[in-house]
């Protein structure tokens, strides 16, 4: 199919016909990455700019290696490093470097909707990298293609999402892309951190992780987001992990083959116990790994694809 959107900025507004053109693109690429020399030329010529606010681990070096695989110069931005930290707005840092005539732009902003904003005011396509509380797109897709790659399909499976649900875009973006593949979401977490009305995205909620995970073919562990949090929402770590942490006891209960999956960073024995994070259901650094590929895929598909 052809691709007719110049940006990826949330799930929202990709169609099923998008989403499963992005994974198939990914599936094909990721090749790429297992060869002895892992650079094609497709982007020859083409440039990246990456302009992350917040800090980032996962993101960020997985954009790089997949702008690098395929041949394309990239650039890297920091808050702390730009003219940002001298007064200027991310209007006019925009158009400054909409002046420079990049290709694409891939931005992680702690304000909801900055990547929306750019993707008006430049010509260059705009990738969101995470903005604020409210999308994470390529993690999303990343995720899906995990699930896909080890389910054979997302129609039919139900997915549990346990943690900091409240302040998590890695959530959102979830329930919105995996409802779209006919997939069925189930949250859970303490009171506090799920907000009202999330069900109106398409999501079941529960307060207790062992009925969440019961039934589910995946469960996404989250961290607490203690960087977003303006107050005290839960009265310990101890505690949170004792009731919501996801234990090889509470697994128990959880179907034989099911998927264990975390965003990252990890805060081990909290939300997720070691022994959980590393056992044999665990497919953590194998979304890691999906992540280049999808990453690859968006910008093949936005400056290298037909559109």
């Amino acid at each position: 199919m052809r691709f007719a959107k110049k940006d990826v900025l949330d799930m929202e507004s990709l169609s099923v016909e998008e989403i499963q053109a992005i994974l198939d693109t990914a599936e094909t690429l990721k090749e790429i990455s297992t060869r002895p020399i892992k650079k094609v030329p497709t982007l020859r010529g083409k440039t990246v700019i990456h302009f992350f606010y917040e800090p980032s681990t996962r993101t960020r070096t997985s954009f790089e290696i997949a702008a690098k695989r395929l041949s394309a110069d990239t650039v890297s931005i920091s808050a702390s490093t730009s003219s940002i930290a001298k007064g200027e707005t991310l209007v006019d840092t925009a158009k400054n470097l909409e002046a420079m005539n990049p290709d694409a732009i891939v931005v992680r902003h702690r304000a909801a909707g900055a990547p929306h904003m750019l993707a008006r005011i430049v010509e260059a396509s705009v990738i969101n990298a995470g903005d604020g509380m409210h999308a994470h797109p390529t993690q999303a897709l990343l995720d899906m293609m995990t699930v896909r790659e080890k389910k054979g399909s997302l129609a039919g499976l139900t997915v549990a999402i346990i943690g900091d649900i409240t302040h998590s875009r890695v959530a959102r973006s979830n329930i919105v892309g995996f409802n779209k593949m006919g997939a069925t979401v189930i949250l859970a977490g303490p009171p506090t951190m799920i907000p009202m009305g999330i069900e109106t995205l398409g999501a079941a909620v529960s307060y207790h992780v062992e009925e969440a995970i019961k039934d589910a073919d995946v469960i996404i562990v989250l961290r607490i987001q203690k960087e977003r949090q303006h107050a005290f929402i839960f009265p310990s770590e101890r505690e949170y992990a004792q009731c919501y942490g996801l234990t090889k006891e509470k697994l128990a209960g959880a179907k034989d083959d099911v998927l264990i999956m975390h965003p990252g960073p990890i805060n081990r024995g909290v939300e997720i116990a070691p022994e959980v994070a590393e056992g044999p259901y665990s497919v953590i650094l194998e979304q890691v790994t999906n992540g280049v590929a999808i990453r690859m895929a968006l910008l093949y598909i936005l400056l290298g694809g037909p559109r």
